[in-house]
């Protein structure tokens, strides 16, 4: 099969369903199985397979709605944000606007937030983020844009929010309102503490808020504050559609729909609307009572991973180890059906004891001359060639570097792959420590006369002297920040072992923007992939299953690395016969116990080896620009959720260990 011929997928992390999820658990057959199954739902939650199914659905109401006020000569009135949650929506849109002739002639935008203040220092503002990404694209008048001033005076404020709020009236209000949801539950810019009651005003934006807003326009920081509608504003909508899809929202996403109405969640408020509707993708549906413990609410269709997630939840419930779980617990809590499938509960009890003994190994790679039947790895081919492809000069000793210095003891041909450069991820103080370094290295040693090292310190020191908070930083300062992560990739590695020739920066172009937007994917990135895989033929790949990690990075890399082996099974690479993918987890969250399917134990003398690893990283500790708001380090992190992977397995009645590393297995689609 020719290139050409070959189908470029680069979305396949999105198929990813580590449940088997049921369709009738998402897709009720009638009224009554829906009103059984949503029991626990206080606002109607539509569940999609994919991303663009839920998007397909949501641009059939937006352009029935259009074409029905255009049919009586009446505006459109659409309230949105720049949230990078509707960017699926938004090109949808754009297509049935260029391929289909939809119009937004009768459309009138309503921008439901801005940051303020917009000037030199923050000259980023949201609505120019929403017309590169939308409105610039279509036929909407510029007379049937309201949005924001984010340059008036402090002084006009008041009475400038008041005037929003009368111009949405004199509009007639809004006809439907497009909300993605923050991580605090946050809906536009109301923060936790909002008010029901809360109207058009000025609020302080929270540090996590700022976090995700950043990320969602691509800049490296915002203003303090926001304009923004107010609850009440939002709830004068005719039609609310609330979407999310990511499995990084599916914790904040339960809490809206199942939990209770509190003004520490505001989106919460949707529930007094009696026409709201969210949008969700299975990702994001995890965490729902119908998804996640649908024994509580119908009938199940019952397998071997529903049956260990029924099992843990019920152990985590009565605080019992797994052999301890008698008939009178199931039947009490809901799980009767399985003592009819299995006879009693000592047998469910000792099948799913034995399915997660079977998922500990100390042997990652497989033990060689060892019956494999009941082990996650296979005992051949023996030693393997590995690849673990890490998106930062990090992620390899955080979420596995355990396993990684096993690998390499147990005599495997162990190759790191590093994605990204990760430069954006290095503070300044980094440069100016190692320019310091190479200036003084001139001067000792070539008494001050390379006029190149002279000429670039100078040039570096001018830049950050002037540099501004939010500056893009040039390309030899990025350049360097590069090169700082190498070194520490570099020592890391030699740290654990692995010979530098099995050390590989692929530096894929999609992240070298400078900016904390990148870019999407494309054919690029993913040939430098494959070449690397064409190279090795590994027989093991480890690939980074954090895809909901909060900047977006690891999902991306992992959908190139997916999207190379696509293309390898369609031209029938016979080595991917002989290879298996598994994902880590690890930098921002844990497999959950259901879903383990290889857990690797590490002694205490190994966890403290693991440490060493990433300390090697030395611009990620305190100085790191993205630690996000947990205030432990990566290191700190990485411990404190291996030991608690340990201390879960020990809770059920398994082995106690100090820590352990958990694996999922990807199969080929």
């Amino acid at each position: 099969m020719s290139n050409n011929e070959l189908i470029l997928r680069t979305n396949l992390s999105s198929q990813i369903t580590f449940s088997n999820i049921s369709p009738r658990y998402y897709k009720p057959i009638n009224a009554l199985d829906r009103s059984a199954l949503t029991c626990f739902e206080k606002i109607p939650t539509e569940i999609f397979e994919t991303v663009q199914d839920g998007v397909n659905q949501i641009a059939d109401e937006i352009e029935n709605l259009i074409n029905l006020r255009r049919s009586r000569f009446q505006n459109c009135v659409i309230g949105l944000g720049a949230g990078s949650t509707l960017r699926p929506l938004f090109n949808e849109l754009i297509r049935r606007h260029n391929e289909n002739g939809l119009s937004f002639k009768n459309v009138v935008i309503v921008n439901l937030y801005e940051y303020y203040p917009i000037n030199q220092q923050y000259p980023r503002s949201a609505f120019e983020n929403i017309n590169e990404l939308f409105i610039s694209h279509v036929d909407i008048a510029p007379d049937h844009i309201v949005t924001f001033d984010g340059t008036i005076e402090p002084g006009a404020v008041g009475e400038y929010c008041v005037n929003y709020e009368q111009t949405i009236q004199n509009l007639g209000g809004i006809d439907i309102t497009l909300l993605s949801i923050g991580r605090e539950g946050n809906i536009a810019m109301n923060e936790p503490g909002s008010t029901l009651s809360s109207v058009t005003r000025l609020i302080l934006i929270n540090s996590l808020s700022k976090q995700e807003a950043a990320k969602n326009i691509g800049v490296k920081n915002l203003p303090p504050c926001s304009l923004t509608v107010g609850i009440s504003t939002i709830l004068a909508s005719k039609k609310i559609c609330l979407m999310a899809w990511s499995e990084e929202k599916a914790a904040i996403i339960k809490e809206t729909v199942e939990g209770k109405i509190t003004d520490a969640l505001p989106a919460s408020f949707l529930q007094t609307h009696n026409n709201t509707k969210v949008y969700i993708e299975l990702g994001t549906s995890a965490n729902l009572t119908r998804i996640q413990r649908p024994w509580l609410v119908t009938n199940c269709d019952w397998n071997d991973k529903l049956v260990r997630s029924a099992i843990v939840w019920l152990c985590q419930k009565l605080n019992k180890p797994i052999l301890k779980l008698t008939n009178k617990d199931y039947n009490e809590n809901g799980l009767g059906e399985l003592l009819a499938l299995y006879g009693s509960a000592y047998q469910v009890n000792i099948k799913i004891f034995n399915d997660l003994q079977h998922t500990i190994t100390g042997w990652p790679g497989g033990k060689p001359n060892a019956d494999d039947t009941y082990r996650p790895e296979r005992a051949n081919p023996f030693p393997k060639r590995v690849i673990i492809f890490s998106p930062h000069p990090d992620d390899d000793v955080i979420s596995m570097g355990g396993t990684l210095r096993r690998l390499v003891q147990q005599g495997h041909d162990v190759h790191v792959a590093y994605e990204t450069s990760g430069n954006i991820a290095v503070g300044d103080e980094e440069v100016v420590r190692f320019m310091h370094f190479i200036n003084g290295f001139n001067q000792l040693f070539d008494n001050g006369e390379n006029e190149t090292i002279k000429a670039k310190y100078a040039e570096i020191k001018s830049f950050l002297k002037e540099k501004q908070v939010g500056d893009m930083d040039s390309k030899d300062i990025l350049t360097i920040k590069g090169l700082i992560r190498r070194g520490e990739a570099r020592t890391a590695c030699t740290y654990s072992n692995i010979p530098l020739d099995h050390v590989h920066f692929l530096d894929l172009p999609f992240y070298e923007t400078g900016r904390i937007e990148k870019n999407p994917i494309g054919r690029e990135d993913i040939d430098i992939v494959r070449e690397l895989l064409q190279t090795v033929k590994p027989q093991q790949i480890f690939v980074a299953g954090d895809l909901a990690d909060p900047h977006g990075t690891h999902r991306v890399c992992t959908d190139a690395v997916f999207a190379a082996l696509d293309l390898e099974k369609q031209c029938g690479a016979e080595w991917l016969n002989d290879c298996r993918v598994w994902m880590y987890r690890g930098a921002w969250a844990e497999w959950e116990i259901e879903n383990i399917e290889m857990c690797v134990p590490l002694s205490p003398e190994e966890l403290r080896e693991k440490r060493n690893s990433i300390l090697k990283h030395q611009s990620q500790m305190e100085s790191a620009p993205f630690l996000g708001n947990d205030e432990r380090l990566f290191w700190q992190r990485a411990e404190d959720r291996n030991r608690a992977t340990a201390a879960l397995y020990d809770n059920l009645g398994l082995a106690c260990y100090e820590a352990m590393e958990a694996f999922v297995q990807y199969k080929l689609l």
